[in-house]
């Protein structure tokens, strides 16, 4: 009798400690449910979750949606998604951060228009280095290291079954100094892919005939390409580079924008945040306070200096069929076509009433004209100079030229790769 009820006792001592576990599995899914929305707030993502379960180490979340918000005016459209997010490998830090090995998401195979009938799939959506930092308000330090590499396969849009977009793959990752979810950083680099672009503009003609004919007579119904990017940060002095942002179409042109500024540092990103922060939930501004917020944007970015940026296009036979194309359209033949541009190109400058730019743009624009490789415009300040002073200078077009040290340079080799 004695040891029945002793083991009467074990079991429902078990059953107990069962349902107490349970409970607090639940919590701790939720706890971490609850720390992804407000750390996604914080970048202006109005996220809502469903129900979040824990197993071992795996925390799933069924569905939810996310909102982009801009301001209480003006909120984009809610995107509500039932997938189930895996988090695989969770682990709550003692500063109460989380971090998950991977994110997996089911392949996404969906409808999402129906006149013309409109079809997404997406394959291989996975998160590695899942992090969600710790702290209210979320540092800016904690917000550059949300992820370490996102990563799909295949991406394919059709309109009637007929397929207008497909990418290979997409990917994107960072290498944080001294570690990933390290509080305090000392660098990162970071860098992304759009691989393998393919697009058929042939029906672009049915929504619009006009822009339709233009793309068939430059022979644009199909194209390819790849977007690439990277940069490296500096966290100390706020010195960004961002050394390649380069969309590259073959049998079209490559546009490559580059920038290197220095004191973007953490400390002004917070800031940043906290601005964002109060416009999005203050309602709606007088102009008092729009004029306030703009004076404390100019303040926070009074240490932000320009060192250099440019602009760089080099053709791969989308300028000459341009020519070809605007110079048959008017009656002319491409020479003709150019040099009546060319004659132009003064005439319209002066009417921005800033003379000095004559010679900075006429020239390298008139060489393009005449032989179109490339295009570039570059600002290189003879020492960096903050975007305070730039503006201040802006009151004089003459000097903000000289300042911003413009230039504009037609068919010059394009710079070494690093």
């Amino acid at each position: 009798m004695k040891i029945t009820k002793i083991a009467a006792t074990m079991l429902l001592g078990g059953v107990a400690t069962a349902v107490m576990m349970g409970q607090a599995n639940a919590l701790e899914a939720q706890a971490f449910a609850d720390r992804i929305i407000e750390v996604y707030k914080t970048i202006g993502y109005d996220v809502t979750l469903g129900e979040a379960t824990l197993d071992g180490d795996t925390i799933t979340i069924d569905g939810g949606s996310i909102t982009v918000v801009s301001t209480p005016e003006a909120p984009m459209e809610t995107m509500t998604f039932d997938t189930e997010l895996t988090f695989s490998g969770v682990v709550e830090n003692a500063d109460g951060s989380y971090m998950a090995e991977s994110l997996t998401i089911p392949d996404i195979d969906t409808d999402f228009a129906e006149e013309p009938a409109g079809h997404l799939s997406l394959v291989d959506i996975r998160v590695d280095g899942f992090y969600l930092p710790a702290g209210n308000p979320v540092p800016a330090i904690g917000l550059m290291q949300l992820y370490e590499n996102f990563s799909t396969g295949a991406l394919s849009i059709t309109r009637d079954g007929e397929e207008v977009i497909s990418i290979d793959s997409i990917q994107a990752g960072s290498t944080f100094n001294p570690q990933h979810g390290a509080t305090e950083l000392t660098d990162l680099t970071s860098n992304f892919a759009v691989n393998n672009i393919t697009a058929d503009l042939s029906t672009v003609s049915e929504e619009d005939p006009s822009a339709g004919a233009v793309i068939e007579a430059l022979g644009l119904t199909s194209i390819t390409g790849n977007i690439t990017g990277d940069l490296s940060w500096s966290m100390a002095d706020g010195h960004m580079t961002v050394h390649e942002f380069l969309l590259d179409f073959a049998d079209v042109g490559a546009l490559n924008i580059t920038t290197d500024i220095s004191g973007f540092t953490p400390a002004v990103l917070d800031q940043i945040y906290a601005m964002q922060g109060a416009m999005t939930a203050g309602g709606e501004m007088t102009e008092e306070q729009s004029q306030a917020q703009m004076m404390q944007g100019m303040a926070i970015m009074q240490g932000v200096s320009i060192i250099g940026a440019s602009v760089r296009y080099d053709d791969a036979g989308l300028a000459p069929k341009l020519l070809d194309f605007f110079a048959s359209s008017s009656g002319a033949d491409r020479a003709t076509f150019v040099e009546g541009i060319k004659a132009m190109l003064p005439g319209m400058i002066a009417e921005t009433g800033i003379p000095a730019l004559n010679d900075v743009i006429v020239p390298p624009v008139s060489a393009f004209l005449d032989d179109p490789k490339s295009l570039e415009v570059k600002i290189a300040p003879p020492s960096p100079t903050s975007l305070l002073v730039l503006m201040a200078a802006a009151a004089n077009p003459a000097g903000l030229i000289s300042a911003l040290g413009l230039a504009v340079e037609a068919n010059t080799a394009a710079p070494a790769a690093d």
